[in-house]
């Protein structure tokens, strides 16, 4: 789980900052390798993943901008460092927001380059802010040693923060 800053200790508190009991259905938005489906099921939830290019086999491929999900079908959504790299961050929380039931929450960690502008992007979107966190610090650690591995999917420049969203769908 070294896809993201903080690795499973990261996406365990993501999880557990939305405060959804065992058993809501959740959807993962950029899974990846599935690390985090599988963290999500051991802990009692059932999860689904979309990835345009999964790396594990519970991963559905497919583009979340565009996910074949029904309107209100998850209770919870994680991301963590997708949205950014989707090339479109409105339309990836619009699509969130048309996912989650009413009262859901989506929580997510990602790169930005203007935390202001991000935050009204998820209130036009639909969701209230419940909790907010700067975690630039811990991203430029995790940015420094993926450069030094040479990892070509990282934001190049200075002036990018990496924050956590916990929001729920109004």
């Amino acid at each position: 789980m070294d896809g993201h800053p903080g690795g499973e200790a990261h996406s365990r508190y993501l999880i557990e900052l939305a405060f959804l009991p065992p058993g809501s259905r959740w959807l993962d938005m950029g899974a990846g390798d599935g690390a985090a489906l599988a963290l999500l099921e051991a802990s009692g939830y059932h999860a689904t993943g979309i990835d345009l290019a999964p790396r594990g086999g519970a991963v559905e491929q497919g583009d979340f901008l565009h996910a074949p999900y029904a309107d209100g079908r998850f209770d919870g959504i994680l991301s963590q460092c997708s949205f950014f790299v989707s090339g479109n961050v409105p339309l990836a929380l619009e699509e969130a927001a048309r996912l989650l039931r009413k009262g859901g929450k989506l929580v997510f960690s990602d790169v930005t380059r203007n935390v202001v502008t991000l935050l009204n992007q998820v209130r036009q979107a639909g969701f209230a802010v419940r909790h907010l966190e700067d975690l630039t610090d811990q991203w430029r650690t995790y940015y420094l040693e993926r450069l030094w591995r040479e990892d070509a999917c990282l934001p190049r420049g200075k002036g990018y923060s990496y924050v956590l969203f916990v929001c729920e769908r109004m």
